[in-house]
């Protein structure tokens, strides 16, 4: 019998929690795959070792998280140093529009 199937009483029949835990559909292992494997893209991301993670887990996690935080700061400052050059060529050029549309709106 499944869990649709009716009893005698023509109530459904309920399946016990360890039935319901056991239960596993094709669908929950496909997600449980891509879940897996996306989780190693972002652990590849930040440069996780698995063998080091299962030796060394909170000192793997606070290295990583240290990486992530140079990473982080350095894309700051590499995108505040291209702002300001891109604004060295950019902002002369709008000042200088700005000024010949105000001059022919007179």
């Amino acid at each position: 019998m499944t869990d649709r199937d009716t009893s005698a009483g023509g109530t459904p029949e309920r399946s016990t929690f360890v039935q319901r835990l056991i239960r596993i559909g094709s669908t929950d292992i496909i997600r449980v795959i891509v879940l897996c494997v996306l989780a190693g893209f972002v652990l590849a991301a930040f440069h996780v070792n698995p063998r080091r993670l299962w030796v060394d887990f909170f000192g793997t996690i606070a290295e990583s998280w240290g990486r992530f935080i140079e990473f982080l700061t350095h894309s700051v400052g590499w995108a505040i140093e291209y702002f300001l050059l891109g604004a060295v060529l950019v902002i002369p050029i709008w000042i200088v529009f700005r000024v010949l549309g105000a001059l022919r709106n007179r």
